[in-house]
């Protein structure tokens, strides 16, 4: 089922571990998450903060409590990669909760992508077999299950795919009692579009229809995110969220090399960040929101103090959101 691709011109493949650097001391912070101040015998709200190089925009008291946040998280990262001991910080909410880093690369299923999935010697490196692995993998977003599959099956390959064998595969698990979908994001079961009764076949069938399309091929010859974005988002039961979600993890491959500065869509946890930090976006939409909030990073970090070590000196990107999670804790 196999068939020659395009050569797709090399890249350095994004989201590896960070490269070894001088165990720098970061500063701890005293990063307060927001707590309503407010007096309880008074109803009235507290007055916007204008800071001039946001304006029209007008942040909360939330707004430098999230550049805190951020650099905490961080520096809570790189202490973890560097084999540091606990605690790795002193704030008692980062000490105890799990939160989202701030890159989404470093997150533990997209290294788990990156490493074991995407960039594999022993699988094919083809821009069909490479889109094939990553959906598979990402209609599920559960480590667990591919591991299950390569336990059942071996190598994972679109040659080599039979809907009988992979739907045989799930219906054993579930039937054991094994969870096959992370609960990191809802997928819609897709019964209206697929017509079959279990979720994880509609699922399969949905891969299909874009092995079919030839949806690789077509994504390889593209120039921007928001164009992927789109192509995925025409298929059944794919709307914004997993639209946007998958084009990010398709350009961690070299399949496609899209800017990460150039277009977002905002989830859930995003937009209840901007809600947070904003208590008037001055006429700006979520995605120019977060746009302002990229681009203004590294003032905001120095204006405010802040040590925050980047990975390999790259800004933390649109499609990281930068309010992914929205102070919310990691499932």
């Amino acid at each position: 089922m196999n068939s020659s691709s395009p050569k797709v011109t090399p890249k350095r493949p994004r989201g590896r571990p960070p490269k070894s650097r001088p165990a720098d001391t970061i500063a701890s912070l005293p990063m307060d998450l927001p707590i309503a101040v407010r007096p309880p015998e008074s109803s009235m709200a507290p007055a916007p903060i204008v800071l001039r190089h946001l304006a029209p925009a007008k942040v909360s008291e939330v707004y430098e409590s999230y550049w805190r946040f951020a650099a905490e998280r961080q520096a809570v990262f790189f202490r973890r990669a560097r084999g540091e001991k606990r605690p790795w910080t002193d704030n008692p909410v980062l000490a105890i909760y799990k939160f989202t880093n701030a890159y989404r690369a470093s997150d533990r299923v997209s290294q788990y992508l990156i490493r074991h999935v995407i960039y594999r010697d022993d699988l094919p490196k083809s821009p069909r077999e490479v889109f094939f692995r990553i959906l598979l993998f990402k209609l599920f977003n559960k480590i667990e299950t591919w591991e299950l599959f390569e336990r059942e099956l071996g190598p994972i390959t679109f040659e080599d795919y039979r809907f009988a064998t992979f739907d045989a595969v799930l219906s054993r698990a579930m039937q054991a009692g094994r969870r096959i979908y992370s609960a990191a994001y809802i997928m819609p079961p897709g019964s209206r579009s697929f017509g079959r009764s279990a979720k994880h076949q509609n699922h399969l069938l949905l891969l299909e229809s874009m092995m079919a399309d030839r949806l690789a091929e077509r994504l390889a010859q593209i120039g921007t995110m928001q164009e992927g974005f789109e192509k995925l988002r025409a298929y059944p039961t794919i709307g914004d969220f997993l639209a946007y979600q998958f084009i990010t993890d398709i350009n961690y491959s070299e399949l496609t090399d899209f800017s990460e500065m150039d277009f977002v869509v905002p989830g859930p946890g995003a937009r209840d960040g901007l809600r947070k930090c904003f208590v008037d976006p001055g006429g700006l939409n979520e995605p120019e929101l977060i746009r302002l909030m990229a681009d203004l990073q590294e003032q905001e970090f120095e204006r405010l103090g802040l040590d925050f070590q980047s990975l390999w000196g790259c800004k933390i990107a649109r499609n990281n959101d930068p309010l992914r999670g929205g102070f919310r804790v990691q499932s």
